[in-house]
């Protein structure tokens, strides 16, 4: 089994891992291994060339059509519509590997090891990166043990915490993200191969269009008709509990913390570890995302009250927990906040960690 790595994982294994290595990662759809991997590289300068391999029906696909020189009388390839002419680095993205015919994986052997296709090499520094999926409900093709052995593995599983960074980030509705705050177990699920093929179970990507769905409905006042439109994007288990949800009192998150503790104080103190698990990585997330010069202040004490509410109440899970996102650096612009703006704060996460 491979190893399992999160987002800050896999951005980390693209920083340092030599252009010489291969990477395959394993995972389900949607859960945005094909955007990470094209932000990183393009940001470089560096174009990422997807190839999905799933929808080639001929090796000429992917490594162009024989074709006769005239001068010599011998079969070369034609360069395919993708490949790289200018001498520049760039990374084949290769998607749904494992759903590839075998001929196609007998030319990915040459590329994986030698960089060539058809006697044509890649550019110096090139990358190769696949991806497939894993798991009863796809229909999938084995792959070569000699294959699998030219790439370092990994299994692909983004936290929930990083998925609700992201959709802050990328406007995503918020009664969404409240939702998927108070029930993580609801952001994927796996498909019952066992109900049909057109069996409907969330996942990232389906709470995105879920997103969209509410966006574009406006203020629809008729709760049926847009209960069976969500079904048909998550499935009638998940959508009814979010419908349910819309009509119902929400959850606190990290932004009412840090902007009014004293308003919600009574309501944490009746919260589960799970819960509070949510708010204190909710409140690095909106740190991370930036605090109006304005709001400092008042961001700053709300922290430090709710810092103090954890100690003087002991929530020492609470506490280990929140402090280890400042550990970690898993959110530096968060860090930076807390140490340059809120010295207070600051004081009390060493007092935490010294006392852990």
């Amino acid at each position: 089994m491979a190893i399992t790595i999160n987002t800050g994982d896999l951005k980390t294994i693209l920083e340092t891992t030599p252009s010489t290595q291969n990477i395959l990662l394993v995972g389900k759809h949607g859960i945005g291994k094909s955007e990470i991997i094209t932000r990183h590289f393009e940001d470089q300068g560096i174009p990422v060339i997807p190839l999905f391999l799933g929808q080639m029906s001929d090796p000429g696909d992917l490594i162009g059509l024989p074709n006769k020189d005239e001068a010599t009388g011998k079969t070369e390839f034609m360069p395919p519509y993708w490949f790289p002419m200018d001498d520049k680095p760039v990374v084949l993205f290769l998607d749904e590997m494992n759903r590839a015919r075998p001929e196609i994986l007998q030319s990915v052997m040459d590329l994986s090891l030698n960089r060539k296709l058809a006697g044509r090499s890649l550019p110096p520094g090139s990358r190769v990166i696949a991806a497939v999926n894993d798991g009863e409900e796809y229909q999938l093709t084995d792959l070569d043990p000699a294959l699998v052995s030219r790439f370092n593995v990994y299994f692909f599983s983004p936290t929930v915490g990083e998925w609700l960074f992201w959709a802050k980030q990328h406007d995503v509705d918020q009664r969404v993200i409240n939702f998927i705050e108070e029930h993580p177990d609801e952001l994927e699920k796996n498909v019952d191969i066992n109900k049909g093929t057109f069996d409907k179970t969330p996942d990232r990507r389906a709470w995105v269009r879920v997103s969209g769905l509410l966006k574009s409905c406006g203020n629809m006042t008729d709760m049926n008709r847009l209960a069976k439109m969500i079904t048909g994007v998550i499935g009638a288990r998940s959508a009814s509990m979010f419908i349910q949800s819309l009509n119902q009192s929400r959850m606190l998150t990290a932004r009412d913390v840090l902007s009014d503790f004293v308003a919600c104080q009574q309501d944490l103190a009746t919260y589960t570890m799970p819960q509070i698990a949510i708010i204190n990585e909710g409140i690095y997330q909106v740190l991370e995302l930036g605090v109006d010069k304005k709001a400092t202040e008042v961001v700053g004490r709300n922290l430090v009250r709710y810092i103090n509410w954890m100690l003087t109440n002991g929530r020492q899970e609470a506490i280990a927990h929140f402090a280890s996102f400042f550990e970690n650096a898993t959110y530096p612009n968060a860090n930076a906040f807390i140490m340059m703006d809120c010295r207070d704060a600051l004081q009390l996460i060493n007092q935490m960690i010294a006392n852990l």
